[in-house]
């Protein structure tokens, strides 16, 4: 079984191509070997050469992306954006390649199990829906469709990834109401100036805490300007060439395409699913609005409305005056390495496997770490953290597959990249709070994927599920990062080393119902945006015109004249139309979370068995099945409405 680190034998651009045009190669020859066998058509001959060529495709393509978004050689970089190209191209020929689907077509599954029918069916469908069945002249428009699209979206990423712009500070007070160590980390230059990034560390104490409205609008408009005005004529050509893609696939649109193999099941169901979210928060989210509009008249008493750049201000004003909790207060209960430790071992001891450091991996830059994951004493997954900004890196927060586990053949490999505070000598990395949901939020995409990794295809491994389920393991594991007993557990002062106080956790829960119907709303206006971008005739989209409307109906705010947000807002790109899953996946983990006990978190009965019947399962069953499995029904909005309520 292949149980080397991934990043073995590179190191330079040189190697990473000869490595990676190496499966490529392997790939087609395999695929020549398949197409050439003759006789009755088998799961040996046919459907298991079929997933060892996606073994090698999966490779190629996911570590190719990984390089592409975080190695700092430029040379890696660009060698990983060709790879993506090389892989995706082939993928498409793979995809409409009508002997191999004629060949697979014919597999026979008599005394097959259940996993291997399912994954035969589902290859088969997904063969259709990529429009294998049509003629020779429509193939070969898909073809060039698809890869004009790796092209485009390479370029949108790049765009957002190096356009890290900066906000000068001339005058120190400017950084009034800071932390001191954000301060500390900031100094001014040799002119006396202060230079702050938009990347996340920087730009979001500044939202939060500046009582400089002035620096705020600074923040929010480079902040929001990210990759314009490159992007926004990308962004027409990404819609349009899906849309092209569609209407050769046969779909009347790219939305309708994208939710057809989706649970929602079409655009009209995901449009349903958005209205019926945003009417059911929007008397919370007008009462939210209210209070950050009275706070501010506290401070302007003739306000008549609150600013997008003074949102996160005054939400941590009402926080302070009506819920009696400081941000602030928490923060030095979180230093990023303690938080680290944290995670791991929470995850590891509520899922019954050990993490430990690997060294000796050979890694793509020295603030990477790398771990593996053992289950009964055995290897069973291996990931890297890439956890601080730098330049020319991906500047959000994803996990990143690396390589897709096969029982008895190969161990899953997959990155967790962040941009967290630290990372810097002397610099504690003291995080927000939300920083370590958001880390217990990607550390779950991350064991999704490792405990799916030994699934016996490679086509069902992994995070393989239906795309608007993958958000539910993420949003469910934040639950942890809320209860006090687990925070205790590893959120010790930076300088003490006392644990973070009960009452302190319970004001920081308490404070944290405020804001959740903006929260809901805001996210439904992403989810509109995403849908309505590819639902029409890309000729009727004004992606500008688009933003001021939808933000309009969906949120209290306005858009904000000189911004062109949807320029770096990379979900167009990777979700596309189906932004609306982050809500979907939020509806099932919260029934999903009603199965725990609240009152003992760290209990792993459930946990084993939600393991066992969700995350180990990958795709090698659907979604909705793995759902009534473990809640021994239909999900239902019920815990999902009292969450918003309460």
């Amino acid at each position: 079984m292949s149980d080397t680190p991934f990043y073995t034998g590179i190191t330079n651009a040189d190697d990473f191509i000869r490595i990676n045009d190496g499966r490529l190669a392997l790939a087609k020859s395999a695929l020549d070997a398949l197409l050439a066998v003759t006789g009755p058509r088998t799961v040996e001959n046919t459907l298991r050469p079929y997933d060892r060529i996606l073994m090698h495709l999966d490779a190629v393509g996911s570590q190719a992306s990984l390089m592409e978004n975080v190695h700092p050689d430029d040379a890696v970089r660009s060698a990983g954006e060709v790879l993506g190209q090389k892989a995706a191209a082939f993928g498409a020929e793979l995809s409409l390649n009508r002997p191999l689907y004629d060949a697979l077509a014919a597999v026979s599954t008599e005394g097959a199990d259940e996993v291997t029918r399912h994954y035969l069916e589902k290859t088969l469908r997904d063969f259709r829906l990529s429009g294998v069945d049509k003629d020779d002249a429509t193939r070969a428009a898909i073809k060039a469709v698809r890869d004009e699209l790796v092209l485009i979206s390479q370029e949108f990423a790049r765009n957002i990834r190096e356009d890290v712009r900066t906000v000068t500070v001339e005058d120190a007070g400017e950084l009034e109401g800071l932390p001191q160590d954000y301060i500390d980390r900031h100094p001014p230059g040799t002119d006396g100036r202060i230079t702050l990034t938009i990347n996340y560390p920087d730009a979001v104490p500044v939202f939060t805490y500046a009582k400089s409205e002035a620096l705020r609008k600074r923040m929010y408009m480079e902040f929001n300007n990210r990759a314009h005005p490159k992007n926004m004529a990308v962004l027409d050509r990404l819609i349009a060439a899906r849309d092209r893609l569609a209407k050769l696939l046969g779909f009347p649109s790219w939305a309708a395409c994208v939710t057809a193999d989706k649970m929602v099941q079409s655009e009209r169901n995901a449009a349903e699913f958005i209205e019926r979210i945003a009417g059911a928060s929007l008397s919370r989210s007008d009462a939210d609005f209210r209070q950050l509009l009275e706070r501010k008249r506290a401070d302007v008493p003739d306000a008549e409305t609150v600013h997008p750049w003074e949102s996160g201000y005054y939400s941590e004003l009402v926080r302070k005056s009506q819920y009696d909790f400081d941000a602030q207060s928490v923060r030095p209960y979180f230093p990023y390495p303690k938080v680290k430790e944290g995670v791991l071992a929470v995850t590891g001891r509520l899922f019954g496997v050990e993490f430990r450091r690997n060294d000796a991996a050979p890694v793509w830059h020295p603030s990477v770490e790398c771990y593996e994951m053992y289950d009964g004493g055995a290897l069973a997954g291996r990931f890297y953290l890439d956890m601080h900004p730098r330049e020319n890196k991906y500047n959000h927060a994803a996990q990143f597959g690396v390589r897709n586990g096969v029982a008895g053949v190969q161990v899953p490999e997959a990155a967790l990249v962040c941009n967290f505070p630290g990372g810097d000598p002397g610099d504690p990395g003291l995080m927000e709070h939300r920083d370590v949901e958001t880390f217990f939020h990607e550390f779950g995409h991350l064991l999704h994927s490792l405990f799916a990794g030994r699934q016996p295809w490679i086509g069902v491994s992994g995070i393989s599920t239906e795309w608007d389920f993958v958000e539910v393991p993420s949003q469910l594991m934040e639950e942890w990062a809320w209860d006090a007993s687990v925070l205790r557990s590893f959120a010790h002062h930076h300088r003490t080393g006392e644990p973070i106080p009960e009452p302190l956790v319970a004001q920081m829960r308490r404070a944290d119902e405020f804001g959740k119907g903006l929260q809901v709303r805001q996210q439904m206006f992403y989810a509109k945006l995403s849908l309505s971008c590819y639902d029409r005739d890309p000729a009727l989209v004004d992606t500008d015109a688009l933003v001021k409307e939808l933000r309009a109906r969906y949120t209290p705010y306005r858009s904000v004249e000189g911004t062109h947000f949807q320029a770096s807002f990379g979900h167009l790109d990777g979700y596309s139309a189906v932004y609306y899953t982050y809500m979907w996946s939020l509806v099932i983990a919260k029934d999903f979370f009603g199965q725990f006990d609240k009152k003992n978190m760290m209990e792993a009965t459930v946990a084993k068995q939600y393991r066992d019947t969700v995350l180990s399962r990958g795709g090698s069953r659907p979604a909705m099945e793995l759902v009534r499995e473990f809640l021994g029904r239909e999900f239902t909005y019920d815990a999902w409405k009292s969450w918003l309520e309460q």
